[in-house]
């Protein structure tokens, strides 16, 4: 990237955030009616494409969508009621991360997105930033003003529904994976995106399909993305992959899981 494009990535950024500070947002904690529900209908009421149908586009019919709710609720259930940390990668209008401050009564959720102009939701546990997660001094910055090392100290959940380029899920999984808790979860959404749209598989480089397989066969895998120590990490015998199929062709989650005794 040259020094005009980063000025102009920059500006951008600053303008979207700006936009985000000053518009409207609808505070949740304001909508008593809708705790302690399932995960697939506080999805639904938000509008949420983990759920089985949601809008798209302000259309007035529902479409069917990705289904992903039944699996966060298989994994993540026993862990509903603790005080965890969870991040999420792509936060778009803050659907999904509204559903989840709602179904996790005790979590702070942290929200990252390049583009928070989209960002129409607000409450005292969600926690925005706009950048670029490609961008390592970015999400340095990040860490350290959300003062992690000292206070946060790892994530129970991290969730990369991103821009599903295979290059930003490469950088984001070699950056945070390192930050999960034991038996926390990496999950990554719509991992076969860039098996089946040529314009996100943008780098000569291990798809996660390919790397599951490798990890699930214990073999070493080489990325020129991600670094030894994050593949030894990946490969510990310890940990857990579920992967699974969506609602619909192109729907495709895996749940990474860490260190599990």
């Amino acid at each position: 990237m040259n020094i005009i494009q980063g000025k102009l990535n920059f500006l951008s950024l600053f303008k979207r955030n700006l936009i985000y500070r000053f518009k409207s947002k609808i505070n949740i904690d304001h909508h008593s009616d809708v705790n302690d529900e399932s995960l697939e209908s506080l999805c639904s009421y938000y509008n949420s494409d983990k759920a089985t149908y949601h809008y798209y586009n302000n259309a007035n019919e529902k479409e069917k969508s990705h289904g992903y709710t039944k699996f966060y609720e298989k994994h993540l259930n026993s862990i509903k009621n603790n005080k965890i940390n969870i991040l999420e990668i792509g936060s778009y209008k803050g659907s999904s991360a509204s559903a989840f401050a709602k179904y996790f009564s005790n979590a702070q959720i942290f929200c990252l997105d390049i583009n928070l102009r989209n960002f129409k939701y607000s409450s005292k546990r969600i926690h925005t930033f706009g950048l670029d997660v490609s961008n390592q001094n970015m999400t340095n910055k990040f860490l350290k003003k959300i003062d992690f090392f000292n206070k946060i100290k790892s994530f129970d959940v991290i969730i990369d529904d991103g821009s599903h380029a295979l290059k930003d899920i490469l950088i984001a999984l070699n950056f945070f994976y390192r930050y999960v808790r034991k038996e926390g979860f990496y999950i990554i959404e719509d991992y076969k995106f860039p098996n089946y749209f040529d314009h996100l598989n943008d780098v000569n480089d291990i798809k996660i399909d390919e790397m599951i397989n490798k990890i699930n066969i214990n073999e070493l895998f080489v990325s020129k993305i991600i670094e030894n120590n994050n593949i030894n990490l990946l490969l510990n015998k310890k940990n857990n992959i579920f992967s699974y199929k969506g609602d619909t062709s192109v729907s495709d989650i895996v749940f990474f899981q860490k260190n599990v005794n």
